[in-house]
C-alpha cells in the first residue's frame, strides 16, 4: 500500500470515532495493551507528559511542546483529530510524521492488525508510540483522545499529568454530571506523579483532590497558583500580551479570550516539569509561547484567515468552549457578521445555538463526514433561536457566500465544529 491507500485503510477498515462515533468507542484497554505488548512496550523507552480535560488540551499540548522544543528537547506530540492530514496527529519537534513510516507501519503489521481489529485511536497510538521510539525522543507530549480512565493513551506513566477543566461533552460515554466525568478524566493520575489542574470548581475539585490523595500525586490548581490578565492584542493579530501574577509580561501567539486560562495552566505545568528536573528556562518559556503554532503546526483556535473581511475560524464545539468563542464575536464591532456554522449529531446543539448572536447572518451547513449534523437540521435548530440563514452543501460553499455578501468592514467566523474548519483548511490550505 501507498500512503493515501494505507490512510484510505485506516479509515475504512479501523472504526474511527470521528467520523462513524460512537460504534468506534471501546470501554477498555484490552487491544491497546495488546499492541503494546506486541511492539515491546515502546512508551517506556522516553518520557511523557500526559494532558486531558474537556476544552483546551489541544492548545496546552501544543504550547508545552513547544516549550519543551525551545528548551532544546526533542519532543514527541500526539494529538487528535486532525484538520487536513492524518499525520498532524503525530508530529516530532513540530514535523510530522513521514508517509513512508506510515506505509510502512500499515504494511509490516497487518498480521496484528487482523488478529485484533483495533480501532483507529488505538492503532493511531500504537503507531505514535512505536514512531516516537524508533526516532528516540527525549519527550513526548501526549494529548487524550476522550475521557483518561479508558483513553488508549492511559498506559503512560508520565513526568507529569495535566487536566486542563471540566464541562459537558461527550456525555454518553463520560457521564452525565461534571463530578462523572471529572472520575473519568481523573484516570489519568498516576501513583506519586504530580497532577495540575487547570480550573479549581466546587462540584469537580473534591474528585480531583481525592484521587490525588489516593495515589499519593502532588496537586495544584493551575487557576490558583498563576494570576493572569489579557493586556493587549497586537494589531496584525499575531500574539496576545499577557501581564503575570502582576509583574511579568508574555506574548502569546494563541489569543482567543479563552486561552488566558490555558495559559495559566501552561505556566504551572511548566513549573512543575522544572521541578522535575527539566532544564527549561524562562527565555525558554517567553520563545515558545510566541511561536506556538511556528514550532507545533497548531491551528484552528481562533485563527485569523483574512483581515478584509476579518475571517476567524474556531474549532470550539461544545458549551464551555463556544461561550467564549461566542462572546468575543459578539464583543467585535462590525456592520455585519457572517457564520459559517455546522455540527456533529451527537452534541448539544440545543443549549450551544441559543450562545450565538440573533444579528448575524448564518449560513448553515454540514461537515463532510458521516457524523455531520445536516444542514437542514442545523438550520432548524438555528430557526428556533431566531438565528437566520440559509442552507449550503459543503462548508467551503457556505463561506464562499458568505464572502460574496460581505463587505470589507464585515467579519466571517468559520465554526461550531472541528470539521467545519478542517473542511475550510482542506479546501483553502493551510494560511
Amino acid at each position: 500500500m501507498n500512503y493515501q491507500e494505507a490512510i484510505d485503510f485506516m479509515f475504512s477498515s479501523l472504526p474511527m470515532y470521528q467520523r462513524v462515533g460512537k460504534a468506534a468507542y471501546k470501554a477498555n484497554l484490552d487491544n491497546t495493551m495488546a499492541l503494546d505488548e506486541y511492539f515491546g512496550h515502546p512508551h517506556k523507552s522516553f518520557k511523557t507528559i500526559h494532558v486531558a480535560g474537556t476544552n483546551g488540551k489541544g492548545s496546552v499540548s501544543h504550547s508545552l511542546a513547544a516549550i519543551l522544543q525551545s528548551a532544546g528537547y526533542r519532543t514527541g506530540l500526539y494529538t487528535s483529530p486532525h484538520l487536513v492530514d492524518y499525520r498532524e496527529r503525530i508530529r516530532i519537534n513540530g514535523e510530522m510524521i513521514s508517509k513512508d513510516y506510515v506505509c510502512d507501519f500499515i504494511n509490516d503489521n497487518q498480521g496484528i492488525i487482523g488478529k485484533l481489529k483495533p480501532s483507529f485511536f488505538e492503532m493511531s497510538v500504537a503507531l505514535a508510540f512505536k514512531y516516537f521510539a524508533d526516532i528516540k525522543v527525549d519527550v513526548a507530549v501526549i494529548e487524550v483522545g476522550m475521557g483518561g480512565r479508558l483513553d488508549s493513551t492511559n498506559i503512560i506513566t508520565p513526568e507529569l499529568s495535566v487536566i486542563t477543566n471540566i464541562s459537558f461533552d461527550h456525555t454518553q460515554f463520560l457521564g452525565n454530571t461534571l463530578p462523572l466525568i471529572a472520575g473519568e478524566k481523573a484516570g489519568i493520575i498516576k501513583p506519586n506523579v504530580p497532577v495540575v489542574i487547570g480550573e479549581t470548581h466546587a462540584e469537580t475539585k473534591d474528585v480531583f483532590e481525592n484521587k490525588a490523595k489516593a495515589t499519593n500525586s502532588p496537586i495544584t490548581f493551575a487557576d490558583q497558583c498563576v494570576k493572569i490578565k489579557k493586556t493587549a492584542t497586537a494589531s496584525n493579530h499575531k500574539y496576545a500580551e499577557y501581564l503575570i501574577d502582576g509583574t511579568n509580561t508574555l506574548k502569546f501567539d494563541l489569543f482567543g479570550e479563552y486561552q488566558t486560562k490555558n495559559l495559566a495552566t501552561i505556566l504551572e505545568a511548566a513549573k512543575q516539569l522544572k521541578n522535575r528536573g527539566f532544564a527549561i528556562s524562562d527565555k525558554n518559556i517567553s520563545d515558545a509561547l510566541q511561536n506556538v503554532k511556528s514550532l507545533t503546526g497548531l491551528h484552528g483556535r481562533w485563527e485569523i484567515l483574512s483581515d478584509s473581511p476579518l475571517t476567524i475560524c474556531d474549532t470550539g464545539h461544545n458549551v464551555d468552549g463556544l461561550s467564549y468563542v461566542t462572546a468575543q464575536l459578539k464583543a467585535i464591532k462590525c456592520p455585519q457578521l457572517h457564520i459559517v456554522l455546522g455540527f456533529v449529531n451527537d452534541k448539544d446543539v440545543e443549549h450551544v445555538m441559543p450562545l450565538f448572536p440573533k444579528d448575524a447572518k448564518y449560513y448553515f451547513t454540514n461537515a463532510d463526514i458521516p457524523r455531520a449534523m445536516p444542514a437542514e437540521q442545523v438550520k432548524a435548530y438555528g430557526e428556533k433561536f431566531g438565528l437566520d440563514g440559509e442552507t449550503y452543501e459543503n462548508g467551503p460553499s457556505a463561506y464562499e457566500s458568505a464572502k460574496k455578501n460581505a463587505s470589507p468592514d464585515d467579519t466571517i467566523f468559520i465554526g461550531g465544529s472541528t470539521f467545519i474548519v478542517g473542511d475550510y483548511f482542506k479546501h483553502y490550505g493551510f494560511q
